[in-house]
């Protein structure tokens, strides 16, 4: 078995993603949801970027159009996606099914859905391997032992014949890790991989990731509303609000001075973020976020922020350098580098 070569990837030292103006709509009608709006966003070789913001925020939008996951018939996306030198947006159908698992893979939020229940764990895996790779099954399932051991799955040549519904949740994320890592890809995209699993578990995945990342010189873009598990495994935040990064920098950086409002807020509303009598409320965001049917002429955080002035909310503000490696889309950084 073996599969159609993959378009050779152009040449130069671009980033592994590079993402340009990225938009992302939903729906046919006069008021298309805009999930995404105007995202660019570099990822390098063996650097891991988390995708941080709040449910609705668009990090798993992001995050699935970098494999065009989203249905062609009710989605509009444009703007470049570029991964490994391949253009993602412009790939054709059996080009596309070559890169998918081959230089970008996924880590889905839940593998019991995302595994197929009426085949073991191990035939997926082995699948997933010879439609990439003109290998015999007998390699596959050899290396699909070894991707079990390498993620630390316990009795791996037993696991691999189980299916999905007879492992735990840690084991199948697992499971989802090592499926996601068969082929061998450049780039692994986490979307919430630790949500439905236990504080012990969670760790562990997060560890794990961690390692292979650094083992195997992959890039990781890591989504999650979890900013103590961000912090655990990344080099860099990307925060997101209505479907825009609004604040990029090294984690270090972002967590200890953020200068967007939107970020000093997510900080301060966590638990750990904050030293509080026992009893003390937790800071919460006042408001909602905006419809993205119905996106605001200005700064979409502008309702809810209490550094707001007239000009915020005219039109969407512009990048601000606050050093070279951080970013900020906000007109009061002046505000926010006081109380930060």
């Amino acid at each position: 078995m073996s599969a159609v070569p993959m378009p050779r990837p152009e040449a130069g030292d671009e980033p592994l993603v590079a993402v340009r103006n990225l938009q992302v709509a939903f729906g046919k009608g006069p008021r298309p949801v805009k999930a995404v709006n105007g995202v660019d966003l570099n990822v390098a070789r063996g650097e891991t970027v988390a995708l941080i913001g709040e449910s609705g925020s668009g990090k798993s939008v992001t995050l699935r159009a970098l494999l065009r996951l989203h249905a062609p018939r009710t989605t509009r996306i444009e703007g470049s996606v570029k991964v490994a030198g391949h253009d993602v947006l412009s790939l054709g159908t059996r080009a596309l099914a070559d890169y998918r698992g081959k230089v970008a893979s996924m880590i889905f939020q839940e593998p019991l859905l995302a595994l197929d229940p009426v085949y073991t764990v191990g035939a997926q895996i082995i699948e997933s391997i010879r439609r990439h790779e003109p290998v015999s099954e007998g390699d596959a399932r050899r290396r699909a032992l070894e991707l079990f051991e390498r993620v630390r799955i316990p009795s791996p040549e037993r696991r691999l014949d189980a299916y999905p519904h007879e492992m735990s949740g840690g084991m199948r994320q697992r499971a989802m890790i090592a499926l996601a890592l068969a082929c061998r890809p450049q780039l692994l995209l986490a979307d919430e991989p630790t949500t439905a699993l236990d504080a012990t578990v969670q760790i562990q995945i997060l560890l794990l990731l961690r390692e292979l990342q650094r083992e195997l010189g992959l890039g990781i873009v890591f989504v999650t509303h979890d900013i103590g598990a961000a912090v655990e495994v990344a080099d860099r935040f990307a925060v997101m609000y209505a479907g825009r990064i609004v604040e990029e920098g090294p984690v270090r950086t972002v967590v200890r001075t953020p200068r967007h409002p939107y970020t000093l807020a997510l900080l301060r509303g966590r638990a750990g973020g904050q030293t509080m009598a026992r009893g003390t409320r937790l800071l919460t965001i006042a408001g909602s976020p905006p419809d993205l049917a119905n996106l605001p002429a200005g700064c979409a955080f502008a309702e809810r922020c209490s550094f707001a002035q007239d000009g915020c909310r005219i039109a969407p503000p512009e990048p601000v350098t606050i050093a070279p490696d951080h970013v900020v889309r906000c007109l009061r950084t002046d505000a926010t580098a006081r109380v930060a």
